[in-house]
């Protein structure tokens, strides 16, 4: 055999177990492609590929066109998927627990030396049969946003788009709720069907909103929680390399939004100003009144969605 085919032979033969070690995860978001939500997992997902060539590798299926945002719970339970892109809202309806990622003041690196990352873990781990590999958005806050000016931390009269992320904070200000999905916020706010919207810092522009947005209220409230999750079962097939690259990948992409997101949050508001959405700062009284109607609305949520973990959860995630 010549020595040229056969030192190809030898090559092919060393090559392929490489190759049959390459695992593919299947990947959906919660967020349309190219958000302000989605942008964070999609360089997650280019690392990966990256540093995990012969590894691991994940398929990006796509966003809520591929799969509506509420089904990624029991898609990701089930199997159907591998890895999902969500925040906490779109499976609470199986971790009630997650009620209390909004409230948490406590930056991630510090939840996964007190003991509350491995309770958010075990817990999904429980519930949605999910590794919780990474939160992004992590800094970014949400805001009240109208289209008519107020005074003070009142909003009886209005009728506010809500989500179940701030449901209750919105029902103790007196405002009257309809839950809309996003894509049709924008219409309801031309219409008047509705006066104003919770929504965090960044994002308004991906969905066209400031065309009909006047006010953000000053201060923000809660924390955005964009949770990566790992079906728990193929999770625990992985060899240690392939979880050490998701691993890595998950570190650096926390460690980002952590040193970035102060600025984006700082360069976003100012975009919004400059499109001429006015701000409406609370201060004095009325600040005390807005912030502690959002800290006790969110934490009696979760003390009524989990009376057993709500003082343990409360405990190693907020600092209030």
């Amino acid at each position: 055999m010549p020595r040229t085919v056969l030192a190809a032979l030898l090559a092919a033969l060393v090559a392929l177990p490489a190759a049959a070690q390459e695992v593919t995860l299947r990947a959906v978001s919660a967020f349309q492609e190219g958000t302000a939500f989605a942008k964070p997992f999609e360089a997650f997902i280019r690392k990966v590929n990256e540093d995990g060539k012969g590894v691991v590798r994940i398929n990006f299926i796509g966003g809520p066109r591929a799969m509506p945002p509420f089904e990624l719970g029991n898609a990701l339970r089930g199997g159907v998927v591998d890895m999902v892109n969500a925040s906490s809202a779109f499976y609470a309806n199986l971790l009630p627990e997650g009620e209390a990622l909004k409230m948490a003041t406590r930056p991630m690196d510090e939840l996964r030396r007190n003991g509350g990352w491995e309770l958010l873990n075990r817990l999904h781990g429980e519930k949605l049969n999910a590794f919780y590999l990474a939160r992004h958005g992590e800094g970014v806050p949400f805001h009240l946003y109208l289209s008519r000016e107020i005074a003070a931390p009142d909003l009886k009269g209005l009728t506010i788009r809500t989500s179940p992320t701030y449901r209750a904070f919105f029902t103790a200000l007196g405002a009257n709720l309809v839950n809309t999905p996003p894509g049709e916020v924008y219409t309801a706010l031309e219409r008047g069907v509705v006066q104003g919207y919770g929504w965090p810092a960044v994002g308004i522009f991906d969905l066209g909103w400031q065309e009909r947005t006047k006010f953000r209220v000053e201060p923000g409230f809660y924390t955005v929680d964009v949770n990566v999750l790992v079906n728990l079962a193929k999770w625990n097939a992985l060899t240690e390399r392939q979880k050490e690259v998701l691993t890595a990948a998950a570190r650096s992409l926390e460690e980002e939004q952590r040193t970035g997101n102060a600025a984006l949050v700082k360069a976003e508001l100012a975009r919004q100003d400059a499109a001429g959405i006015k701000p409406i700062a609370f201060s004095g009284e009325n600040k005390a009144v807005f912030e502690k109607a959002a800290r006790e609305a969110g934490w009696a949520e979760v003390a009524k969605a989990t009376p057993q973990h709500h003082g343990e959860l409360r405990r190693l995630l907020s600092v209030d």
